[in-house]
């Protein structure tokens, strides 16, 4: 024999294994709403979640059934991760922001067994119980119950193994239109996608880390955070209140280094930054995702030493696409050439390809200022939908496609102009909506802003600019109107823009565009008239 490397299948309990033995010390801290802080480590985590393997086990849990949690971001949320996957079953996530019909679709469909939920759960559980009609057993998290059932239990518990390709994670779209669809995380796409996550250029994980995931752990698989974490023994911090003054307490009690979460989130972060002069602590690495971040934004905390990733993915992409990533000539940019790079979306780390095509399906250059459908394709991209008859959702060549309209550049560098179901096409001429809307957050004033097309006789649609005044502001449109004079071409400027007391968002913070062209389908232009 030539010789060669050891059969050593993909599998997510080795990333826990890894954390308990060569950084069992390592803590894990939990705050509850309340005040309540908690504390254990990655020694304490494997050891309960091998008691709740157990546990599930006895409870009749067989390799691929489901187990669903419908809760905040803590540790005894964590220790059913690892507990639900190490006893072979599937992890289910749910969105606790999802209507009940929604919910009652989403936990038949996965046909879950074992429901696990927090105390502030309680009423949606018990109002949707009857009609959840796969579920044989219900454990609260936070009323005795779940800590019981951990104590019952001895730790002499091995992993159920098996191949790398088997699935372990299931998480579903928001659905915003339609019925959301489930995305079946495996094993081996999970361990690669981790691998990918603590490299310098994307999250810039370490032992040293520790990590305040703002984003749900219920949201494509909390971005991740969960298991790459795991992977360097960082420490996690965990917080069921996402209020800006407990953040920011969070941050300088523990140390926090890392976070990630939406654009939403930081905005209230940086308004109670400016109010009090609360202090950020030791956070030096902020990634934002869900959304495009606003270049204010990402300019505040660069200017304040923090390194900004701006982040792309979605769900059927488990979830990371791109971020941020220096480029090569990093140190040979201006600070303003910098931010420019920093408003698109990155770069791809290796196991992700992406390409545009125009609507033919050409393939389109990397030039740049060629913009089309995006579509991408790797080892933890989608490939079907769970319990899809439809069958495969990719191309003959393992193409999938995101819906985003994108541009490539020479340096590899994603921009997202707009969701394909968001453009507004005006003279047949597209208008980045997601560009309106970062531009009109930096206007002093604007707290939110959300552009979508309206009917135009002439142009066929014309954008307008709905917007959230910052709290105590008094901008006006000619204000808002002159600052995007400096940042849009003249014919993408609004032709009125209405000031609103709120805007939609979907269960994961987007802007909910649906509702709103739905909502101004029928508005009249006075330009139109």
């Amino acid at each position: 024999m030539l010789g060669g490397m050891q059969d050593w299948p993909l599998r997510v309990m080795r990333l826990l294994d890894h954390a308990e033995r060569e950084h069992g010390s390592r803590e894990i801290v939990s705050f509850y709403a309340g005040g309540e802080k908690v504390r254990s480590d990655w020694r304490g985590v494997a050891r309960d979640s091998r008691r709740l393997a157990r546990a599930l086990v006895r409870m009749g849990l067989k390799r691929g059934d489901r187990v669903g949690t419908l809760a905040m971001n803590h540790g005894r949320h964590l220790l059913a991760w690892y507990g639900a996957i190490g006893a072979g079953g599937v992890l289910h996530t749910i969105n606790t922001r999802l209507f009940d019909e929604q919910l009652v679709y989403i936990v038949n469909h996965a046909e879950d067994r074992v429901l696990f939920y927090d105390k502030s759960f309680a009423p949606l559980v018990e109002r949707l119980k009857p009609r959840w009609t796969s579920v044989e057993h219900y454990i609260c998290f936070d009323d005795g119950e779940f800590d019981a059932l951990l104590a019952g239990e001895s730790d002499d518990f091995a992993w159920v193994e098996g191949d790398e390709r088997e699935p372990m994670m299931l998480c579903y779209t928001s659905g915003t239109t339609g019925n959301p669809k489930g995305v079946l995380y495996e094993h081996r796409s999970t361990v690669i996608h981790a691998m990918m996550q603590i490299s310098p250029d994307i999250f810039d994980l370490s032992a040293r880390s520790v990590v305040l995931p703002i984003v749900p752990m219920f949201h494509a698989a909390g971005w991740a955070l969960p298991f790459s974490t795991a992977m360097v023994g960082g420490k996690l911090v965990y917080s069921t209140d996402y209020t800006p003054a407990v953040m920011c307490e969070l941050m300088r009690d523990e140390g926090v280094t890392h976070t990630a979460g939406v654009p939403t989130v930081w905005l209230a972060l940086m308004q109670h930054v400016e109010a009090t002069g609360a202090g950020l602590g030791k956070l030096s690495s902020m990634h934002i995702g869900g959304s495009a971040a606003p270049r204010a934004m990402i300019r505040y905390f660069t200017e304040r030493g923090i390194r900004v990733g701006h982040a792309w993915g979605m769900t059927e992409m488990s979830p990371l696409g791109t971020v941020g990533a220096a480029t090569g000539d990093w140190d040979e940019l201006s600070f303003d050439q910098q931010l420019d790079y920093m408003c698109k979306q990155g770069r791809v780390p290796f196991g992700v390809e992406l390409r545009t095509v125009d609507g033919e399906g050409r393939v389109l250059p990397r030039d740049g200022q060629s913009s089309g459908r995006l579509q991408t394709r790797g080892p933890w991209i989608i490939r079907q939908y769970f319990q899809d008859s439809n069958g495969p959702i990719i191309d003959a060549e393992g193409w999938f496609d995101t819906g985003d309209i994108a541009a490539l550049h020479p340096n590899g560098v994603l921009q997202i102009t707009d969701r394909s179901k968001d453009v507004i096409k005006s003279g047949g001429e597209w208008i980045s909506s997601i560009d309106l809307e970062n531009a009109a957050v930096g206007c002093p004033g604007v707290a939110e802003a959300a552009a979508v097309g309206v009917y135009h006789p002439k142009w066929d649609e014309r954008p307008i600019l709905l917007v959230v005044k910052r709290e105590g502001g008094d901008v006006t449109p000619q204000a808002i109107l002159d600052h995007l004079s400096g940042h849009v071409a003249k014919w993408w400027l609004p032709d009125e823009i209405v000031f609103v007391e709120s805007l939609p968002h979907t269960a994961t913070g987007k802007l909910l565009k649906t509702a709103l062209r739905e909502q101004y389908r029928d508005y009249k232009l006075a330009s139109a008239a």
